[in-house]
């Protein structure tokens, strides 16, 4: 994983998370992106369920009334993972072509 891209810091431990069967704010919001994640070549473990409402929960458990920013916000970060990564597999020489 190109730890340049923005979002990186949320998607790579979110992967491990979900590998080590853990619930953290990083694996809900790769299980959000689960199927974007795997269109774009990342190996992405069975998401868990409910992920926008147990995240959201969890949120507002940590931060109150402050949840909904804090939850869009993190959705935005993903967001941006997601654009980034999709730009970056566009420039990225198809491989089989240099065989």
């Amino acid at each position: 994983m190109d730890r340049a891209l923005p979002g990186a810091e949320i998607v790579e431990p979110g992967i491990a998370d979900l590998e080590a069967a853990r619930e953290s704010i990083e694996s809900l919001l790769v299980s959000m992106a689960v199927d974007r994640l795997r269109d774009l070549g990342y190996r992405v473990p069975e998401p868990l369920a409910d992920p926008e409402w147990r995240l959201y929960r969890r949120l507002e458990s940590e931060h109150g009334d402050g949840a909904h920013s804090k939850y869009n916000a993190y959705r935005r970060r993903l967001a941006s993972f997601l654009r980034s990564a999709a730009c970056a597999n566009r420039s990225t020489p198809d491989e089989s072509a240099s065989s």
